[in-house]
């Protein structure tokens, strides 16, 4: 979780054609659904030219449609509050809590952890007894198990234990597998930063890209922040959307549990971000409280279509199906 990596460490169905019989025995689609089937072949082609690893085609696509009739009426068209420096009272009277929210604990992998020990020592007692092992035995067999611990260690960084802990997390805790990459997502999307590809466990993510040291995450299209960055000069606007994007995992678990589990590192990150750009700490908590206010307010604004998007995520539907449900799921009055 202490990485500072960026990684965000969560789809639709089309409704069933609604086809309208003409007396001459002629079959029309409703207008609606022609607007339907063009958006999702248009999305299809966003889907290929991820798959290509030609973001900027991707992109390109994407604003083309952005707030066209038909089109993808959501993509960065989010209702922000406005930016000013907020208290924690008037976070307060919005139900945020920041303690709970930007202090997350992994309490589903620690009570694992705790779990395995605990198992791994009854284990043992149990071969001893069973068994009849000789307490030189059990040592050497302690010292191996020591010993491959070390090798992860040292030579994947946690990796392997950090994989069998993620899977077993997936395996038996449901609020684990719903974890936050769905807020990740929905708010990327809705402040205007196209999501590339997600994966929703470390296990995935080993799959995908074949490292140990991934955890689940979504990657988004950000060569224009990086070439910000790389300028040395990061605009307002971009500095919004990102931290938006940093704290939409511990949002929605907070909105979701009351408390915030995962997330750790996408706090860190922002906060280097910060740092890197030279804020001052008054000016580093007001950009983090507008954040956590605005990013609460949107995600709570749109539940329904997180909702289902975690859904579709679960499913592995691919980022153009992800964007067709969010816009299926947000009617016009809410943009």
């Amino acid at each position: 979780m202490g990485s500072l990596m960026l990684h965000y460490a969560g789809l639709s169905y089309l409704p069933h054609s609604r086809l309208r019989f003409l007396p001459s025995f002629g079959v029309i689609c409703s207008s609606a659904e022609q607007v339907s089937l063009s958006r999702r072949k248009a999305l299809e082609k966003v889907d290929e030219e991820l798959a290509k690893g030609d973001e900027k085609a991707a992109l390109s696509l994407v604003k083309e449609l952005q707030g066209k009739p038909g089109g993808l009426r959501c993509f960065g068209a989010a209702r922000q509050v406005p930016q000013r420096l907020y208290t924690l009272d008037e976070l307060k009277l919005n139900g945020i809590e920041t303690t709970s929210l930007l202090s997350p604990v992994d309490a589903t992998l620690g009570a694992i952890e705790r779990n395995l020990q605990l198992a791994a020592v009854l284990g043992g007692v149990s071969a001893w007894n069973v068994f009849g092992l000789s307490p030189q035995q059990i040592f050497f067999l302690s010292l191996g198990l020591l010993f491959l611990w070390t090798f992860d260690s040292v030579s994947f960084n946690g990796g392997v234990s950090s994989l069998i802990l993620d899977t077993i997390g997936h395996t038996f805790s449901q609020k684990y597998h719903n974890r936050h990459e769905a807020g990740h997502f929905l708010i990327a999307y809705l402040v205007g930063i196209l999501p590339r590809g997600y994966t929703l466990s470390s296990l995935e993510a080993l799959k995908k890209e074949g490292s140990l040291n991934l955890q689940a995450g979504t990657a988004f299209v950000d060569f224009e922040f990086l070439e910000e960055v790389n300028g040395g000069k990061v605009s307002a606007t971009t500095l919004n959307r990102f931290s938006c994007i940093a704290l939409a995992g511990v949002a929605t678990e907070y909105l979701l549990f009351g408390y915030a589990e995962g997330g750790l590192a996408d706090i860190n990150k922002l906060d280097m971000l910060l740092k890197g750009l030279g804020f001052t700490q008054k000016k580093a908590d007001s950009q983090v409280r507008w954040s956590v206010l605005n990013t609460i307010l949107l995600v709570r604004r749109h539940e329904t279509a997180r909702a289902k998007l975690a859904e579709a995520m679960t499913a592995g539907e691919s980022v153009g199906s992800c964007i067709e449900t969010i816009e299926d799921a947000i009617g016009n009055e809410d943009i």
